[in-house]
């Protein structure tokens, strides 16, 4: 295991054999001819993309997201010569640079479809496409009621290889009805393609959050993996709704200082709290500038010693005041959990999320590059 340096004073660790077995169970419970996409969008959604696609690597997945041509370069750093999808428009200055190198473009409209094609056919290559079917998100992607002319424009296109066709689910934690709506859109839809042009496409709609059963008639052979991979669970009614994830990330600070301050003293700024007892604080070297917003002020804990402690007042930039009182033997350099396990107790990513007023995407792509990242490879 790597450890902080000593000049660290916050850092999130990245336990790298959870992802390994986290892989592993997700890949065993999806039926064998379904392909695992692992998005590795945000730096890995704040991990560190380097370090965890090599992981994800070795674990066996079947390709990457990224949502850019940017992103993409970096996997081809790392050593991934293989399939890359780039989940966001692509600007007409960065068509060149993703199809030399070989990523599948996604197309959202009748004019990228046919602005990818002149590049295809004016440099003798043709170029990598999966397409983008908007089925009520209102983001990216084509809308579905015009999909066909799309889909015929990259049909009769020499300069196009279309290799896939998706969609993104706006409401699959929350709305089965309208996830259903959607589902049934794009389905109708993959019914316009030829079958013989399908059978060939990598087809998928789901993620971690709305993973439904691939039954024998399903024409889905791939499924889009993020936050689960992580440690998150995915909502309750996924297909994998009964696997339980191992924790990845963790996050922790120092305390730099403890000072005893009196009844009736207003803490942080704008004096948003006011001490109710005398009291024992302590100083931790965190705040919105590393990653904890402010939305956690007066209501988020941070864990010392295996302790709850309340923040107090205001989330400032560079630190954030939490009550010691009752943990008496706090000192400065302790370690202050932000997220993970202490002693006895843990602060899940639902909870932050919860006093912060966020989700669990944000909270994990909101931890910025002075928070460390230490990676542990060990397997205890």
């Amino acid at each position: 295991m790597t450890s902080p340096s000593n000049q660290s004073r916050a850092w999130v660790e990245i336990d790298l054999p959870a992802i390994d077995r986290n892989v592993g169970r997700i890949k065993q419970a999806l039926p064998r001819h379904v392909r695992y996409v692992a998005v590795v969008k945000a730096d890995a959604y704040g991990h560190g993309m380097p370090e965890v696609a090599r992981r994800l690597l070795q674990a066996g997945v079947d390709a990457f997201a990224v949502a850019n041509v940017a992103e993409a370069i970096r996997l081809r750093e790392v050593g991934h010569e293989g399939d890359t999808l780039l989940l966001s428009p692509t600007l007409p200055d960065e068509v060149a640079r993703a199809a030399e190198n070989g990523f599948d473009l996604t197309i959202n409209s009748l004019e990228e479809a046919k602005a990818f094609a002149a590049w295809g056919a004016a440099h003798g290559r043709k170029v990598r496409v999966h397409v983008k079917v908007d089925t009520g998100m209102g983001r990216a992607g084509v809308w579905h009621e015009r999909a066909h002319a799309v889909f015929a424009e990259v049909l009769a296109s020499p300069g196009l290889e279309w290799r896939g066709v998706y969609t993104h689910f706006s409401d699959a934690d929350a709305d089965a009805v309208y996830t259903a709506q959607q589902r049934r859109i794009f389905l109708d839809l993959l019914e316009a393609i030829p079958a013989a042009v399908r059978a060939k496409l990598l087809i998928h709609a789901d993620n971690s959050a709305g993973l439904e059963s691939f039954s024998a008639a399903s024409p889905f052979n791939a499924v889009r993996i993020g936050l689960m991979q992580y440690g998150l669970p995915p909502s309750a009614g996924s297909f994998l709704a009964s696997l339980k994830p191992d924790p990845v990330l963790s996050f922790h600070a120092r305390v730099v200082l403890v000072k005893d301050l009196p009844k009736g003293t207003a803490v942080s700024y704008n004096r948003t709290k006011t001490l109710g007892r005398d009291s024992r604080v302590a100083v931790v070297a965190v705040g919105y500038g590393d990653g904890v917003p402010t939305a956690a002020s007066n209501r988020g804990f941070f864990l010392v010693r295996g302790h709850r402690c309340p923040i107090l007042g205001r989330v400032t930039m560079d630190q954030t005041v939490i009550d010691v009182t009752d943990v008496p033997a706090a000192a400065v350099g302790d370690v202050a959990t932000i997220l993970g396990a202490q002693g006895a107790d843990r602060i899940t990513v639902a909870e932050f999320c919860a006093w912060s007023d966020c989700i669990p995407w944000e909270a994990l792509c909101t931890l910025t590059q002075r928070v460390q990242r230490v990676y542990r490879t060990d397997r205890t």
